[in-house]
């Protein structure tokens, strides 16, 4: 038996931030990151929203990017002090991961952060309050996932958190607050949206659900994200609604080692942070090298390259397919190699057998469409560090 689980409603287009007029509660508390929302005016919207509907709201902000364990722990304090019925998260991924991880917290006071890394394990939430989620960025769709990635710096691992409990209640899909990303935000969530329709659709988990999102999330990106960075706010509108679909798809059909990999090296490396859509956008390329040695997976990537308007043999189209992505990247000024990206070369090769080991266990690697070991983790790592071929 499977399942398919989406936020009970999704409200989209023009002014749908209006829809919180309605909603019906008596305590709200609204998760949010750093100013731009404030500067723009979208959380005064919201704010004068929530009062129009009679519900006192409380402000939690400052969530960082790739938010931490410590923030995670803060925000569910204050949720338990202030006791809402409603969970509001407003932003990029990360304040919303942030606020579904404080959510079990809330609920869960005793709850220890490592009960949560196990996949699908999470207590039964809504016994305090119902989430809602508003998305500002156009990639990480967790405004319709049951996913929410959390950082332990200490130990320079994100963790993906997973279960259908932490799906939110109620996603708010506004285009207003994706035309006002910066360009290269618009790059990096665009071809993480690229990535979860690709992982989605070869994923082993995929379905006769999951597919018909996976292929037309891929159409719109395809069409619409590089006419997005470069400013067209109709293609703009386009990819807030084309990432959505493809959370809606890995969701449900789960992601595969690309995931993985970003997921263990964003806060791995002394030389900065990895952003986690440039890391998915940088590992993509080789990771369907690799995954398409299996005939079956193969034929999935040449079904998502037909789709896109490539032709030729299964072979000509993965590769194709392959050509294109790196051409995107290059066009939005995305880097193709770990090198390139600027990590030292000895302290890649220190830290790799290490990262290939955390890769390997990640909640992600399991529904990847071809099984990998520590060992050959390692070895594709090093293709992506020097750039080359895929050849095992």
């Amino acid at each position: 038996m499977m399942r398919f689980t989406l936020p009970r409603d999704i409200y989209y287009g023009e002014n749908s931030l209006d829809v919180l007029k309605t909603l019906k509660g008596k305590k709200a508390i609204l998760v949010i990151g750093g100013g731009s929302l404030k500067r723009f005016g979208f959380v005064d919207q919201v704010l004068d929203n929530l009062k129009e509907a009679g519900i006192e709201t409380k402000l939690f902000e400052g969530v960082e990017p790739d938010p931490s364990v410590e923030t995670v722990m803060k925000g569910a304090k204050a949720m338990q002090e202030f006791e809402p019925d409603w969970i509001i998260a407003m932003g990029g991924g990360s304040p919303i991961d942030a606020a579904k991880a404080m959510w079990v917290f809330y609920e869960y006071p005793d709850t220890s952060f490592e009960d949560l890394i196990t996949p699908f394990s999470f207590p039964e939430l809504r016994k305090k309050a119902k989430f809602l989620a508003i998305s500002s960025t156009s990639g990480t769709a967790t405004e319709v996932t049951a996913f929410s990635v959390i950082t332990d710096y200490n130990k320079g691992i994100k963790y993906p958190l997973a279960d259908f409990n932490i799906t939110p209640d109620v996603a708010i899909v506004d285009p207003a607050l994706a035309e006002k990303m910066p360009q290269q935000l618009t790059a990096y969530t665009g071809m993480d949206a690229l990535t979860h329709a690709i992982e989605a659709y070869v994923s082993t988990l995929n379905s006769p659900f999951t597919d018909p999102l996976a292929i037309k999330a891929i159409q719109m990106v395809d069409e619409h994200l590089l006419r997005s960075y470069d400013g067209d706010m109709a293609s703009r509108d386009e990819m807030h609604y084309g990432q959505c679909l493809a959370g809606m798809a890995f969701s449900n059909a789960l992601l595969g080692i690309v995931h993985s990999m970003a997921h263990k090296t964003g806060a791995a490396f002394s030389t900065g942070h990895i952003t986690h859509g440039l890391a998915n956008a940088m590992y993509l390329p080789y990771v369907i090298q690799y995954n398409a040695k299996v005939p079956e997976t193969a034929s999935r990537y040449a079904d998502i390259a037909r789709s896109i308007g490539i032709s030729g043999t299964t072979e000509e189209c993965v590769k194709k397919l392959c050509d294109k992505i790196v051409e995107m990247n290059h066009y939005m000024k995305i880097p193709n190699t770990l090198q390139e990206f600027g990590i030292i070369e000895d302290e890649f090769k220190e830290k790799i057998a290490t990262i290939s080991e955390n890769a390997v266990a990640d909640a992600c690697t399991g529904s990847n469409p071809r099984p990998i070991d520590p060992k050959t983790m390692e070895r594709l790592f090093t293709c992506i560090y020097y750039g080359n071929s895929v050849e095992f």
